[in-house]
């Protein structure tokens, strides 16, 4: 996703230290792994089956790659486990894999049939079935219009509610149906499709999606060297909210009046933005990748 584009602002050193926080296929890593002549590449990965993807994919560089299980809102954790101050880059793709959404098993997708997954890391002990067959009513219209942006929220959730009192809702496609049956006419005759915003919503729910972004954005920063580059692609507004506010308060976060003829309230900038709007797919990707529509690519560089 956006590959081009990420190696390009990261403008990586042959002997510097890079993260790539979210390995997934492993295409950014090994991109930036062949780039590399002494340096090192850490990358972290929170779904075990993609780390055994990658890992063979990045066989070639062994030498130079460190693979962590790990979740990308610990970075800062993960760099002291290895023994690393600061690096010269980090890169975090916050988007759903091709092959999780293309895995019938894994649950992420409302077009096949699966058992109500959709953990990234299949350890965690919460999954998308104990949301929908176990959380009360508000907390559950309160993520499908928080996280996701449905409309219909509340009729959803009472729908849920009153579907799983009768059986528990299994799969994919059960949950589907009570989404349907919860929507009106005119919204199940839009182009999106009627379930895709409530998927997200439990999705971001299951793996707590958010608050990992705010906590990478709030320490990650502080891990970079100077002049070492921060890329983060996001694909729904509500982390790209987060990537963007995040990069103003340290850029721009001075609280004094605009006609104070100096700064006293003590702010330090830290960083620096690259992009002035954020990067998105050109005609070729998108037409390569449908699924890389609604990506964004903002970029910033530390002071």
């Amino acid at each position: 996703m956006l590959l081009d584009e990420c190696i390009k602002y990261l403008n990586i050193k042959p002997d510097g230290i890079y993260v790539d926080g979210t390995l997934g296929l492993g295409g950014h890593s090994e991109e930036i792994a062949r780039r590399l002549d002494g340096g090192r590449l850490i990358a972290i990965d929170r779904d075990l089956a993609s780390i055994e993807r990658a890992g063979a994919r990045l066989e070639p560089w062994a030498d130079r790659v460190t693979i962590v299980h790990g979740n990308f809102r610990d970075v800062a954790a993960i760099l002291d486990e290895q023994g690393v101050a600061a690096v010269d880059g980090m890169l975090f793709d916050l988007g759903v894999s091709s092959p999780q959404l293309d895995d019938g098993q894994r649950g992420f997708s409302y077009m096949q049939d699966a058992p109500l997954d959709m953990r990234m890391d299949p350890t965690d002990n919460v999954d998308a079935w104990f949301i929908v067959n176990r959380w009360p009513e508000d907390k559950i219209a309160r993520i499908l219009r928080d996280y996701g942006e449905e409309r219909h929220a509340n009729r959803i959730a009472a729908a849920i509610v009153k579907r799983r009192r009768e059986r528990e809702i299994g799969t994919t496609l059960e949950l589907v149906d009570v989404i349907k049956s919860a929507m009106p006419a005119a919204a199940l005759r839009e182009k999106q499709h009627p379930a895709k915003r409530s998927f997200q919503a439990i999705r971001i729910a299951v793996n707590d999606e958010l608050s990992a972004v705010s906590q990478m954005m709030e320490t990650a920063p502080d891990r970079l060297k100077p002049g070492g580059r921060l890329c983060v692609i996001s694909f729904h507004s509500l982390e790209d909210r987060i990537v963007k506010n995040a990069i103003h308060e340290r850029e721009n976060g001075c609280t004094c009046p605009r006609e104070a003829p100096v700064c006293t309230c003590g702010f330090v900038q830290t960083l620096r933005s690259v992009t002035r709007k954020p990067v998105t797919p050109g005609g070729e990707e998108l037409e390569l990748n449908p699924r890389s529509r609604s990506a964004k690519l903002r970029v910033a560089e530390r002071v």
